[in-house]
């Protein structure tokens, strides 16, 4: 099957769109590419008639307000940052608002932090709030709340974030735009001759060493994160599609199927909604160490954890708290939610189910981790 009938057959049944719009695509000269965004804006517009959904995941706040400050040296420090955020987020709203409005198309700005998407009911809340804007058709615009982000900042992209809300919007297809073609075979940097990689089945560690040295000169995410994020997305069944935005007609070109960025195919192995929760949104507070016949109970058997096979217990967690499964040499293999506090695992580790009541006075559950709130890592 050739690259074109391949892209057909994925794109077909498109209708709800994640679209990722990186610094370097929204801006120009330290301030908001008008231009670009005013293009891009044209061609959601015309899908959007045409039945398509989007939700936009769009960087520039802290350039807009670099610009909008006036700050010749730029936002350096973590404060600086996220003052420029506050002030650069209202003027990035008020140019989408301004686009959109010559289509006669409203917009809803959405500002998430981790926490947001880690506590449940709050991820179940913004889930419904952008399903509730897309039927009345509202484009909601979602950036990453920087200016109380400290760790976002430093650390954080919104290609992440943007994998996440694909799945937080059951979305058929994450287009990020970046300022490259897509995934190329070499830095195309260093090597004039670097060629597009059209399509990728499967995300190989040789594929991430490919990848590592591909960054944004402006943005804070590079091609790893975007691998990254085609990880996340591809958990839950989405396809993702990495082009260059200032292209001309890009988002038209990428719906219609055209031969235009990377197209990273849908996993073959997905999960549940819930399981890439637990897997991609909590933190792990600690972790409980397996012996061999658990870990293989849970890897081979696709079995419950129970306390018997507990070794050891690592750090200090409460009940429901997403904690890390690691055999006996301290490999990861897998996260869950776990039924009991750290104290509680301590004194019942190794021990029967039978025997919970008596060493605790009570049994919240027969098992350490359910097997339906427990998720295997990619190992």
């Amino acid at each position: 099957m050739n690259e074109s009938t391949v892209r057909q057959q994925v794109l077909s049944c498109v209708k709800r769109v994640v679209l990722k719009l990186g610094s370097s695509v929204v801006t120009a000269d330290r301030g908001l590419d008008h231009q670009t965004i005013d293009g891009i804006v044209d061609d959601v517009s015309q899908q959007a008639k045409a039945g398509k959904e989007f939700i936009i995941v769009s960087s520039g706040a802290i350039a807009a307000g670099v610009r909008r400050l006036s700050l010749k040296e730029g936002a350096r420090t973590i404060p600086q940052k996220q003052a420029a955020a506050a002030v650069g987020q209202s003027r990035l709203m008020a140019v989408y608002d301004k686009s959109f409005g010559r289509h006669g198309i409203r917009v809803a700005q959405i500002l998430l932090t981790r926490d947001d998407l880690t506590h449940r009911q709050r991820y179940l809340n913004a889930a419904n709030t952008i399903n509730t804007l897309l039927s009345w058709g509202v484009v909601p615009i979602i950036n990453e709340n920087d200016t109380v982000m400290v760790d976002e900042i430093k650390f954080g992209d919104n290609d992440h974030l943007s994998a996440l809300v694909a799945t937080l919007c059951d979305a058929d297809l994450l287009l990020t735009l970046t300022d490259m073609e897509g995934l190329m075979d070499c830095d195309p940097r260093t090597n004039p001759d670097a060629c597009l990689i059209p399509i990728v089945e499967d995300i190989t560690p040789e594929l991430k060493q490919l990848a590592g040295g591909t960054t944004s000169r402006v943005g804070r995410g590079g091609m790893a994160s975007k691998l990254e994020a085609a990880s996340v997305a591809r958990k839950s069944g989405i396809p993702m599609i990495v082009a260059k935005g200032k292209a001309s007609h890009v988002v038209t070109l990428a719906l219609r199927a055209e031969l235009c960025g990377t197209l990273f195919l849908p996993g073959k192995d997905r999960i549940s909604a819930r399981k890439h929760w637990i897997r991609y949104n909590l933190c792990p507070e600690g972790a409980v160490t397996v012996d061999a016949g658990a870990l293989r109970a849970i890897t081979l058997g696709g079995k419950s954890l129970l306390p018997i096979g507990v070794t050891e217990v690592v750090g200090d967690f409460e009940d429901g708290a997403a904690v890390y499964v690691q055999d006996q040499e301290g490999k990861k293999v897998a996260v869950g939610l776990v039924n009991y506090s750290s104290g509680e695992m301590t004194k019942i580790m190794g021990r029967q189910t039978a025997e919970i009541d008596w060493i605790l006075g009570l049994r919240h559950n027969e098992e350490a981790i359910h097997v339906d709130n427990l998720v295997l890592l990619d190992t």
